[in-house]
């Protein structure tokens, strides 16, 4: 999917726990435009912009993360950030 001119990009940084669990279940992204390839190459130093359809998707993975006793902790903070994203883009 191409950005329009009107599609606004939100940046969102991921701590090194975050994005090894992210990193972990990107294969659940196989149908995402590339977010897959995306995530697995993300090093965790600096922020990375995401478009409304990134952050739809990566909320899809998070939520069936949220389920795991194990993740849960992590896959909440991933989801806040996630919210933060959206309220940036709606707010613009």
């Amino acid at each position: 999917m191409k950005p329009k001119k009107n599609d606004i990009k939100t940046e969102i940084k991921f701590e090194d726990d975050e994005l090894a669990l992210l990193q972990e279940n990107a294969w659940q992204m196989a149908e995402s435009f590339g977010l897959d390839m995306r995530i697995a190459n993300l090093t965790g130093k600096r922020k990375v912009g995401f478009y409304s359809w990134d952050l739809d998707c990566l909320e899809c993975v998070v939520s069936d993360l949220q389920q795991s006793p194990n993740d849960k902790e992590i896959a909440d903070r991933i989801a806040n950030k996630i919210e933060e994203g959206y309220k940036f883009i709606k707010g613009k």
